[in-house]
């Protein structure tokens, strides 16, 4: 059989291309590598505990995210939950988005008046390249900030020195946010009426984490005739004459016109046959990613702290962040209990990830007490889950990389689409992954010419039509 649309990746890019494909009428073929549907997205469950890997939050600036979502899931399943983090920094807790009172009471006085001295001294004179990390922060933050809130914990969620990391990161992730904005905000002056995302204060969450939204799609989709295939890892995909011929690890095969693939795209150039140039399978090894395991500690609710999450920007600890699941959704603890679940942020192979998990409990629960987060001995079970290629690192060269393999795939393979997080190497949050998917989908079906590598790089990407497939450049 020959499909007009196969999918790879039956996360909520992949779910999502099938999702839009059966509005226009197309049903798809979705193969997933992994035994569960959801990636990143995912909701894990042990012993009746569910661990969100990442935390989600379900809130977009696109109307038609909020359809799908409300399509996929009933108004009964979702929770309105407000917004709650903090930084830790010195054993003082500052509010996140920052609140003017609170870091003046936390910094001191002098100090507060020394970062905003320093936030005036990068307005006259700002830094000359800001294609990095560093300059780009300290740029709209100053420097005494940069150093404070943003270079510690930048530093352990990519493992180098923030210099080598681009600046698209912080863009994305940080959208239009500055000290004035953030203060302005905090004193609730905003004449212009912008939404800033680093700014919301509620957020949708369904009543038993993400993966509930992705399971009930999946769930959906295969009752609505789809064909979802898991355990289905690809080893290769061929060019035949008018179509692609996919081979899964098991030997199984599988015809197509066109592909949407979630795969991550450092992996694209080694898997088509026949293989590309040395260049474009260089910029595939290029491409490197961030791994990330969860540990989740079982405490009284009562011990816990109200936060979604807690950043921890204290050098002498490994744990980036703290979740407490209990702050997402009542659904996803026990009565009279909840689950803090500390983040590290590791490369495969390395010591955490290798670590045995009775001592990865350990050192979670002792740099809790470390921080004060937890009483002594107060920890009453853990587990541990890991997640490997969770974050595509944005390095210095990781938007030519990018670039080269996109020409490529424009010039011999306008049937490939890469979707999605790490389909399109791109720190998407879940809502600008779905878009791609949507995208994607009427480029095939519509005859569309959508540029889904503007989807999160303008600010009204969602309007974007243009007729190129280019990558993302970054700016001087």
């Amino acid at each position: 059989m020959n499909h007009k649309i196969l999918i790879i990746g039956a996360g909520p890019a992949g779910l999502t291309a099938a999702w839009e494909a059966e509005k226009l009428g197309i049903k798809t073929l979705v193969l997933e590598g992994d035994k569960e549907v959801g990636g990143i997205s995912r909701t894990v469950e042990r012993n009746g505990w569910r661990f969100d890997i990442g935390g989600h939050r379900f809130f977009t600036k696109v109307d038609e995210v909020y359809k799908i979502w409300d399509e996929i899931l009933g108004s009964d399943d979702f929770l309105l939950r407000p917004r709650m983090s903090r930084i830790y920094y010195k054993q003082k807790f500052y509010d996140y988005p920052l609140k003017a009172s609170n870091a003046l009471f936390n910094l001191g006085i002098f100090e507060a008046i020394r970062c905003v001295l320093s936030y005036f001294y990068v307005r006259i004179r700002p830094p000359k390249n800001q294609d990095n990390f560093e300059n780009w922060v300290a740029a709209r933050f100053g420097w005494r900030l940069y150093n404070i809130f943003f270079k510690t914990y930048t530093e352990k969620v990519w493992g180098v020195d923030a210099t080598k990391i681009g600046s698209d990161w912080a863009s994305q992730r940080i959208k239009n946010l500055s000290l004035m904005k953030a203060i302005l905000n905090a004193f609730q002056i905003n004449k212009s009426g912008e939404i800033i995302t680093t700014l919301i204060d509620k957020f949708k969450y369904p009543k038993y984490g993400p993966g509930m939204m992705w399971e009930t799609a999946y769930k959906k989709l295969l009752d609505k005739g789809h064909e979802i295939k898991l355990n289905k890892r690809i080893v290769e995909i061929s060019k035949e004459d008018d179509h692609y011929l996919v081979t899964t690890k098991d030997g199984e095969q599988f015809k197509a016109d066109n592909i949407l693939s979630s795969m991550p795209l450092a992996h694209l150039p080694k898997t088509i046959k026949p293989s590309p140039s040395k260049e474009v399978l260089n910029s595939g090894e290029n491409l490197k990613f961030r791994d990330f395991l969860s540990v989740a500690l079982v405490i009284n609710e009562e011990d816990a702290f109200p936060d979604n999450w807690i950043y921890i920007h204290e050098p002498g600890v490994k744990v980036g962040r703290v979740q407490n699941y209990g702050s997402w959704s009542p659904f996803m603890v026990k009565e009279g209990k909840t689950c803090l679940g500390l983040e590290y942020f590791v490369n495969i192979g390395d010591e955490l990830w290798s670590m045995e998990d009775e001592k990865l409990i350990a050192l979670a629960t002792h740099e809790l007490e470390k921080l004060s987060l937890i009483k002594k001995d107060s920890s009453l079970e853990g587990y541990v889950v890991r997640m490997p290629k969770a974050y595509p690192v944005y390095d210095l060269n990781y938007s030519k990389n990018i670039e080269n393999i996109a020409d490529w795939l424009s010039k011999e393979h306008k049937g490939i689409h890469p979707i999605g997080r790490n389909g399109m190497h791109r720190y998407n949050n879940q809502d600008h992954s779905m878009m791609t998917a949507v995208k994607s989908v009427r480029n095939i079906v519509l005859n569309e010419v959508n540029d889904i590598w503007k989807i999160n790089v303008e600010e009204d990407y969602h309007e974007e039509i243009s007729t190129g497939r280019s990558a993302p450049v970054q700016k001087d």
